[in-house]
């Protein structure tokens, strides 16, 4: 079963999910989305109209936070909010900050529209080698390759409205790859992105709705979805309850 999903994923390789911090150099007729830009928006339309697909809530954060480099606030009780776009260099600027806080950080909490898919997939290893759990407070926004960090969590927790939301990104270096590059980088990228979650224990609907979903759009996931896949840990909870 597992290996028939990996052939699934590498097939759609050609769609697949690098980083975003550099799509503005891309190929102008592909879509895209990045957060770091003043132009696209920071909640993109959903898949498609209605219940389910529309967020839950609007998030509480606005774009302009959201959309400035990640950077980290350590708040009482161990918990360090992780906020904002995950910009290059965003795990380097993580890791200093957990090794820096030593044994203090228990959880993080995500505010993110996403970014980095490199530095995601660095910062979720981290939480993961260190014990930590993570968390979506509610209102607050992971989507793109945010959530592939809240993964990385011992437990994960998206309390009531919180907005978690997943899509497709494609491959953009600084010089427009051959066809036959593109297609090699994207299914890498695959694989390695879909390995990671699988280490992580997180079902693979998750990544197939990821796939399905164009760049600048979002799949934004029910509390249901996110039990189903082993997204969440615990019960969608209220930010007094979580408490």
């Amino acid at each position: 079963m597992r290996g028939a999903f990996f052939a699934l994923l590498a097939a759609a390789g050609a769609f697949l999910f690098v980083d975003l911090r550099e799509m503005r150099v891309a190929d102008a007729s592909l879509p895209a989305y990045d957060p770091m830009t003043t132009d696209a928006p920071v909640l993109p339309p959903a898949l498609t109209d209605g219940v389910p697909q529309a967020p839950a809530a609007e998030p509480e954060s606005s774009p302009e936070v959201l959309r400035q480099p990640m950077r980290f606030d350590l708040q009482p009780g161990g918990l360090l909010k992780a906020e904002g776009s995950i910009d290059l260099g965003a795990a380097d600027r993580f890791s200093d900050e957990i090794a820096a806080r030593g044994e203090y950080v228990k959880a993080v909490s995500l505010n993110s529209p996403g970014g980095s898919v490199e530095d995601a997939l660095a910062m979720s290893k981290l939480i993961r080698e260190k014990g930590l759990n993570t968390i979506v407070a509610t209102k607050a926004l992971c989507a793109s390759s945010c959530p592939l960090v809240f993964a990385g969590g011992v437990a994960r927790t998206a309390e009531k409205d919180a907005i978690l939301g997943v899509h497709q990104v494609f491959n953009a270096g600084e010089k427009k790859p051959s066809p036959e590059q593109a297609m090699s980088g994207a299914q890498s990228t695959t694989a390695r992105i879909a390995r990671h979650l699988d280490e992580m224990g997180i079902g693979s609907g998750l990544w197939i709705h990821a796939l399905e979903t164009p760049p600048d759009r979002l799949y934004y996931l029910t509390p249901q979805e996110m039990a189903e896949f082993n997204l969440t840990t615990a019960p969608v909870t209220t930010a007094k309850q979580a408490n």
